[in-house]
């Protein structure tokens, strides 16, 4: 058996916290790098997210780590949208309507009722509009690394009345975004629209601020908005989609290969995402049913024909532009 001496000892114990220094640094990722969402970490948005981020880690052989902070860790949707455009957060996936606070052409996807059934909705934004809407962002300090995730068609929901018509709406406080095109839409439809912040709006339902809110129902879902609301109208009357954003310049510092690398696997992820929310939609349903939610039918058609009595189609179209509202009715056909 070997005797150590009491030297021997002491350099053992100096030698191993320089290892494992060492080691550490061998294996730190050579780009340390922020993902952050808004929505629930149970939400495909943040799965989906993960997938793309392990995949981006493998693929660079342990180059890239991009940490994900969904749930607004970080901050609001405003704040994250700031921080995304400074660079202190790389990348962010926000709503389209709560983008267009920014670069306002992003909220013409949210047009009330300009689509109607997802056929509509990728025609426009896997093409010409889509496109369009693209290279406005890129004129900022963001740009979109993919192709535009999905939200959803919205709904709304109420705790006490149910909302059937369009004359239902008027007076109802209803939450939005902090989106100039819902405030705006349910302006033109007589209701009174609250612009909360997403973080802010279970306590702003349970403590009756508002009455109802609106939102696709994956978000009514992972939300649990079901604890505080009774009913849901399917009236569909916007689409909203996800971009994720990144910081212009933060990104091109990175090696090219590196950056088609994180270009290709948050676009596979974008289409992942979208069979999740088109499959979930058949049986959120049912499980919102099982919680407490009674849903409603609607005619949409009773919506459309009180907002083209209005002068809302003929004022967003003024806004966003001749070119770029001709090629939302190219797949929406003539609005108002």
């Amino acid at each position: 058996m070997t005797k150590l001496t009491r030297r021997a000892l002491l350099a053992q114990s100096a030698a191993l916290p320089l290892f494992s220094i060492i080691s550490h640094r061998a294996d730190a990722a050579e780009f340390e790098l922020k993902y952050a969402t808004g929505q629930d970490p149970t939400h495909p948005i943040n799965l989906r997210a993960k997938e793309a981020l392990d995949r981006i880690r493998e693929a660079t052989s342990g180059r890239v780590n991009i940490k994900l902070f969904p749930a607004n860790q970080l901050g609001s949707d405003t704040d994250l949208l700031t921080q995304v455009r400074n660079g202190s957060v790389e990348f962010f996936n926000l709503s389209s309507l709560i983008l267009a606070t920014f670069v306002p052409v992003s909220g013409i996807t949210s047009v009330g009722f300009a689509f109607k059934n997802y056929d509509d909705v990728w025609k426009a934004m896997d093409g010409e509009l889509g496109n369009y809407i693209r290279a406005e962002i890129a004129k900022t300090p963001i740009f979109t690394v993919s192709k535009i995730w999905d939200n959803g068609f919205r709904q709304i929901t109420s705790s006490g009345k149910e909302i059937k018509t369009a004359a239902d709406l008027k007076g109802f406080k209803v939450r939005v975004p902090p989106a100039p095109p819902l405030t705006s839409l349910f302006t033109a439809l007589e209701a009174a629209p609250s612009p909360i912040n997403f973080n802010e709006l279970y306590t702003a339902l349970q403590t009756k601020v508002v009455e109802g809110q609106e939102n696709p129902l994956a978000i009514i879902a992972t939300a649990r908005l079901y604890e505080v609301q009774k009913s849901c109208s399917l009236t569909g009357h916007v689409w909203d989609g996800y971009w994720v954003l990144g910081n212009k310049r933060a990104f091109q510092k990175l090696p090219q290969d590196v950056q088609q690398i994180i270009t290709r696997e948050i676009d596979k992820s974008a289409t992942d995402q979208r069979a999740d929310i088109a499959k979930l939609t058949g049986t959120l349903k049912a499980d919102l049913k099982a919680k407490g939610i009674s849903f409603v039918d609607v005619q949409q058609d009773d919506f459309r024909k009180k907002l083209a009595g209005t002068s809302f189609y003929s004022e967003w179209k003024s806004k966003y532009g001749a070119e770029a509202w001709s090629l939302l009715e190219k797949v929406s056909g003539k609005l108002g």
